[in-house]
């Protein structure tokens, strides 16, 4: 996966999909053996173990990458209006809209399907599984306790480590080995089981391509080479404005 200038990870293309999807819900239904011994051993951990999931679970809520992301889209959106046009300010209000989009769409988009996933699967939650066990589905119409498939915050954490990746590659497996931590820690904390986690990593991961492969159709930020490969093409006015004003 390190090769992040694929159109897609791991090989995925289209003809290679029915058979990455088989193998995706082969390793699911194993996992499925262990889902609810490995969720009640960490949920039985002591409490200096899981305190340091409880503090890195927290870097899977989208609100950290949403907010300021949204707020600087809207900002830059909005600043384009009252620059003139030809000007440097010009071009890296452009650039800044399109880079926070960007990031914004990849979270926010993935999140959301993920969201409609919990509520068309509605599977219950570890903290239910004494009563209603660990297989037990409330189709659409539940609440949190029955959102458990896929995992949000792995979703998030997994989003986040892509496009990082893509914008800054030199840090990807930084954030890539933390956004595996907090997919762990969903399970430790007693809030997902480990099918979840592993669902939410699939979506986190093939949403942020599937929409950094649409930027690059649209020459957004990105662009597809000859050789089928697609490239961050950077933000240079914005680059050279903040070299300015750190000069």
């Amino acid at each position: 996966m390190s090769d992040l200038s694929k159109r897609w990870p791991l090989g995925l293309n289209r003809k290679t999909w029915p058979d990455y999807l088989g193998v995706f819900i082969l390793m699911l239904f194993v996992l499925l053996f262990f889902d609810v011994s490995l969720s009640r051993s960490a949920i039985a951990w002591d409490g200096e173990w899981r305190a340091p999931f409880q503090f890195v679970t927290h870097f899977g809520l989208s609100d950290w990458v949403l907010i300021p992301s949204g707020l600087i889209f809207l900002i830059s959106f909005i600043g384009y209006r009252f620059v003139r046009r030809m000007s440097p300010w010009r071009l890296a209000t452009v650039e800044l809209a399109l880079l926070s989009g960007f990031i914004f769409a990849a979270v926010g988009g993935t999140g959301l399907l993920t969201n409609l996933l919990k509520r068309l699967f509605g599977r219950g939650r570890p903290t239910v599984y004494d009563e209603f066990g660990a297989f037990d589905f409330q189709h659409i119409l539940n609440d949190w306790t029955f959102q458990s498939f896929p995992s949000g915050h792995s979703t998030t954490a997994m989003a986040t480590a892509i496009l990082v990746g893509f914008l800054a590659p030199r840090f990807f497996r930084l954030v890539l080995i933390i956004a595996v931590v907090t997919g762990v820690s969903r399970v430790v904390v007693g809030d997902h089981y480990p099918t979840d986690v592993l669902a939410g990593f699939a979506v986190g991961c093939i949403g942020t391509y599937a929409v950094r492969n649409y930027f690059a159709h649209r020459k957004w930020l990105f662009r597809a080479t000859h050789e089928g490969r697609i490239r961050f093409q950077g933000v240079p006015a914005l680059r050279r404005l903040v070299q300015r004003a750190l000069a």
